[in-house]
């Protein structure tokens, strides 16, 4: 179980973070070569209380404000991709653990600092049994497992009659077993093994019907009425994303920064890069997707604070936009990375220069299904031209 040293407010979370950067940069490569974030930096961070922003008070908790968990989660990624996105699952998943029965609660977060991880790939089966379910299989991306406390696993239950019904069920880590297949090429230090279930019996107030939950239903009495847990929860992944995705292009161009000061341009007259005409193209067009980046993030932050402060339902074509907004801003972050990354030279493909890790990283994370930019604009665009959404995940 995590400790629960950390702060009880989080008024200066996003100092504390960006202090600890030298830290979690220095491990970045190290982190990266053991397929996980390394111990040091798990603990720093949950010392920081960055594992509190979601957790309810009663706990301990922050509840933090979304605009302030962007910038704490922009801090620890432009320190290191892989760091930044565990801290987004399990930041993410704590918010979702808030939403079981209470009495899950009082089981998850027995410290405030409680690691909670989790999936939305419904690849395992859960057979009811007298007060629970059976649960039986794997789940994969499970991101930071090894250094967390439980997992919410995601099952398909039959129903008897109809579609199976998809569960999230909050299992201890102690329960599953951890498969050593992480070995990837972007965020490749998050430690997104796969996780498997073997007969583990999960009791009833330890489920979490995904389908209400899309509808805006879960069980927590206690939580239920408070705005700050009425938000979509898929809508805040888009959110917390842009924390990660920002994060990673604002280090890029950091580096990049430093960089074409130290070194010239080969087989040209330049000796220092940053004297070139098409350095001055190359940082500013890089600059100027990462503003147009922040803009996407603050607009979506924007709309869904303003929709918990007033309890005003969304439609439709708002969930999808915001959507939209968060895999265009991934690609925009994306793009400029790229960009510097073919300015940087041969020289910036060595294992230590950050360049090379973070184009790799922004490129993972647009890989991913519910970033996607191609298919978050396709959701967006159907909508716009009349037609239905065509999910249920909005």
């Amino acid at each position: 179980m995590a400790g629960s040293s950390a702060p009880r407010s989080d008024t200066d979370l996003v100092e504390r973070l960006r202090e600890l950067q030298p830290l979690i940069r220095s491990h970045a490569a190290r982190s990266e070569q053991q397929r996980r974030v390394t111990g040091e930096v798990v603990e720093a961070l949950t010392g920081a209380g960055i594992h509190r922003m979601n957790v309810p008070r009663r706990y301990g908790g922050h509840q933090t404000s979304l605009r302030t968990q962007i910038d704490a989660l922009s801090e620890v990624s432009a320190a290191c991709g892989s760091a930044g996105f565990m801290a987004m699952i399990q930041a993410g998943c704590a918010f979702i653990a808030a939403l079981f029965p209470d009495e899950a609660q009082d089981e998850i977060f027995t410290s405030p600092d409680a690691r909670v991880g989790g999936t939305l790939i419904p690849s395992s089966k859960a057979v009811p049994v007298g007060g629970g379910y059976l649960v039986n299989g794997k789940s994969p991306f499970a991101t930071g497992c090894q250094d967390a406390d439980w997992h919410l696993l995601t099952a398909l239950a039959d129903t008897g009659e109809g579609p199976p019904e998809m569960l999230w069920l909050a299992i201890p880590m102690t329960d599953l077993k951890v498969l050593d297949d992480w070995n990837v090429s972007g965020l490749a230090a998050s430690g997104s093994n796969t996780v498997v279930a073997q007969d583990v019996h999960v009791p009833a107030r330890r489920v979490l019907p995904v389908g209400p939950l899309l509808a805006g239903a879960f069980p927590s009495r206690r939580n239920n009425a408070d705005p700050f847990y009425r938000m979509p929860v898929l809508l805040l992944f888009c959110a917390w994303a842009a924390g990660n995705a920002l994060g990673l292009a604002r280090a890029a161009l950091t580096e990049f920064g430093e960089r074409i000061h130290q070194r010239g341009i080969t087989y040209t007259s330049y000796e220092r890069q940053h004297e070139a005409p098409v350095t001055h193209l190359q940082f500013a067009e890089a600059a100027m997707k990462v503003s147009s980046a922040k803009l996407l993030s603050a607009d979506l932050v924007k709309l869904i604070e303003s929709k918990a402060a007033d309890g005003e339902a969304y439609t439709t074509q708002e969930r999808t936009r915001i959507r939209a907004q968060c895999g265009y801003l991934a690609r925009l972050c994306k793009e400029a990375a790229d960009l510097i990354g073919s300015a940087s030279g041969a020289s910036s493909l060595h294992r230590e220069v950050p360049i090379q890790r973070i184009v790799r990283d922004l490129n993972a994370l647009n890989l991913h299904s519910f970033v996607n930019p191609a298919a978050n604009l396709e959701l967006y665009g159907r909508v716009l031209s009349g037609l239905d959404a065509g999910t249920p995940f909005l």
